[in-house]
């Protein structure tokens, strides 16, 4: 019985939503928090996912009214390659308000996880084995079958909303923790993302 739970959970965990929200936080100071000019953030080293997800964030903004620019038309690709100081970066921040941003939204990854889950064997999992030589025949391949284990990554990313406020240091707003299995499809995986942080958002009366 107890191995047909484990079976069970496992199934579950694998057939899951490959996009969980598992923690948000909310400025207490913050009942409301409207956005009109936003620079959307994606810090990643790949510069065709950066783009992809940069986009489609911008994009999701947008179809709610507020102004959206990607950080891949405001930083050039200089500023990104190297190491930054405090001063240069708080020579940005003055630029964004002199520009007329009100606030940052920035998404990094923070960690990743690494699972073993096991393959089409979970079935086999409540069996009674009677017999030495047919547990053996019916698991051997665990000595040589790479696929008898599959590994999967579990990456935790953080979405955070920063205020640029005049006179005030930038203060954060709002953060999202979300955690996402490794996606067989990196476009679906960023509609789901944004998807899930943008209503998490709104529920809270930040931005939408």
């Amino acid at each position: 019985m107890k191995a047909t739970l484990i079976g069970l959970s496992l199934l579950l965990l694998m057939g899951c939503s490959s996009t969980k929200l598992v923690g948000t936080w909310k400025n207490p100071d913050t009942v409301i928090f409207d956005a009109y000019q936003v620079l959307v953030v994606g810090m990643t080293q790949e510069d065709a996912t950066r783009v992809e997800f940069e986009t489609k964030f911008a994009d999701a903004l947008k179809s709610q009214g507020v102004d959206a620019v990607r950080s891949i038309d405001l930083f050039d690709v200089e500023f990104t390659s190297a190491e930054r100081s405090e001063q240069e970066l708080a020579e940005v921040e003055e630029q964004l308000l002199d520009k007329g941003f009100d606030a940052i939204l920035f998404t990094k990854l923070v960690g990743t996880e690494n699972r073993r889950t096991f393959k089409e064997h979970l079935n086999d999992m409540d069996k009674l084995f009677m017999r030495f030589s047919t547990d053996y025949l019916e698991h051997q391949d665990i000595y040589y079958d790479p696929e008898y284990y599959d590994t999967f990554s579990i990456y935790h990313a953080e979405t955070s909303l920063y205020c640029i406020c005049i006179g005030k240091e930038i203060e954060l707003i709002w953060r999202g923790e979300v955690n996402v299995t490794e996606p067989n499809n990196i476009n679906k995986a960023i509609d789901s993302y944004i998807k899930l942080v943008t209503k998490s958002m709104g529920e809270v009366d930040v931005i939408f």
